[in-house]
């Protein structure tokens, strides 16, 4: 009977982290005749709701594909009223963010950030480190296949150096080598719009995720839709490759 609850209780549990694809924005601003810009204002909002809502239900992390490696490609001036967006939303919410106890980590390549954005990054990382409440982590500049090519690189350069054995190259040590080291891997997956695509994002650590797709579009993204995704995960069987016990028998 204990086991049965306790299996219970692990299936009903808050997800340890949620890693979200915010999608949706231009369409949300197109469908209502509004210019893209304002689509993404309203999500930076959705952010703020979002951040709080998850500290409330208990997530321990909280990671949102902000930027990826691939919008540089879109038009000049989008790129550039994003930029000002995530420039001004550390700006104006690092301050309650670290009252609130809540811990910034920025994930993504840093090598080509310009100076101005790379220590709004330092700040927000610095300031919060000791905090010891949800950890939100922002996927900045960030591609999944970029992250396990670079750590693939330090890998092969701590080979070239003879700090570790070849043969010794085992998940584990790719893994220390990526930008989420030390962070568990995301039990939730949620993408908004409607759209079915990991779109590059956590391609190591999405292994054994649960993936769960709603229809909103980010603007329109709230607590209710949060709860709703976590709901369904909750209704989830996850054996991570295994089998239940008594399908083992």
């Amino acid at each position: 009977m204990a086991e049965q609850v306790a299996a219970r209780d692990a299936v009903r549990a808050v997800p340890e982290h949620v890693a979200i694809i915010m999608d949706g924005n231009g369409r949300w601003a197109r469908s209502r005749g509004l210019p893209r810009i304002e689509g993404h204002r309203r999500g930076v909002q959705a952010v703020r709701a979002v951040v709080a809502h998850a500290q409330k239900a208990g997530v321990k992390w909280l990671t949102i594909f902000s930027f990826s490696t691939e919008n540089w490609s879109r038009p000049a001036d989008e790129v550039r009223d994003l930029m000002t967006l995530i420039k001004l939303f550390v700006r104006r919410d690092l301050a309650d963010l670290h009252k609130g106890g809540i811990r910034v980590k920025v994930i993504g390549s840093r090598g080509d950030l310009k100076p101005d954005m790379l220590a709004i990054v330092n700040e927000a990382e610095t300031l919060t480190r000791d905090n010891t409440g949800l950890t939100l982590v922002l996927a900045f500049n960030y591609g999944g296949r970029d992250e396990i090519a670079r750590a693939a690189r330090a890998v092969a350069r701590d080979v070239a150096a003879g700090l570790i054995a070849a043969d010794a190259v085992d998940e584990a040590v790719i893994a220390s080598r990526l930008d989420t080291a030390g962070m568990p891997d995301p039990d939730l997956i949620i993408r908004t719009s409607g759209e079915q695509r990991l779109s590059n994002f956590l391609l190591w650590q999405a292994a054994y995720a649960e993936f769960v797709f709603v229809a909103d579009f980010w603007p329109d993204f709230d607590g209710a839709v949060f709860d709703r995704a976590i709901a369904e995960f909750q209704g989830r069987d996850r054996r991570f490759g295994g089998v239940k016990q008594e399908a083992a028998v």
